[in-house]
């Protein structure tokens, strides 16, 4: 991955905390979170600003999907081997690795959602969440 893509990635990020009152670990938790499924080749990854909404229970969703059970498990991996390298954090908890058509991973303030891509278009997350700023990712595919 370029560096300009980095940089562009990390700016949005930056903007998306400075106007949403995100703290700095969320903020980077997410960041590294997006580059690890970046690396896996994750398609269509966004954030779901969900702090200035009412009645959540974190603060962000990170979403990304993959066409098959086994790049969705490597993106999981990716994710988990990725935040306890760059910033020490590991999942509280992790579901649905058994047959990888959607993993969630909770990280506490972020619940990453990993979507084979008929699971996605089927279960439209982004939807059920309409109101919170979005934010989408460069991603190759």
């Amino acid at each position: 991955m370029s560096t300009n893509i980095r940089r562009v990635i990390f700016a949005g990020q930056f903007a998306l905390a400075y106007h949403t009152g995100m703290n700095e670990n969320t903020q980077k938790l997410i960041e590294t979170i997006v580059l690890a499924m970046q690396d896996k080749k994750a398609a269509h990854i966004v954030s779901l600003n969900l702090g200035a909404l009412d009645g959540t229970i974190c603060d962000a969703f990170v979403i990304c999907q993959a066409d098959s059970t086994t790049q969705v498990a490597a993106i999981a991996a990716g994710v988990e081997e990725q935040t306890l390298q760059k910033i020490g954090e590991k999942p509280w908890r992790v579901q649905g690795l058994d047959n990888a058509l959607w993993v969630a991973m909770d990280y506490g303030d972020v619940m990453v959602h990993i979507f084979q891509t008929e699971m996605r278009d089927f279960y439209r997350l982004e939807e059920l969440w309409a109101d919170a700023p979005k934010t989408e990712y460069e991603s190759e595919y």
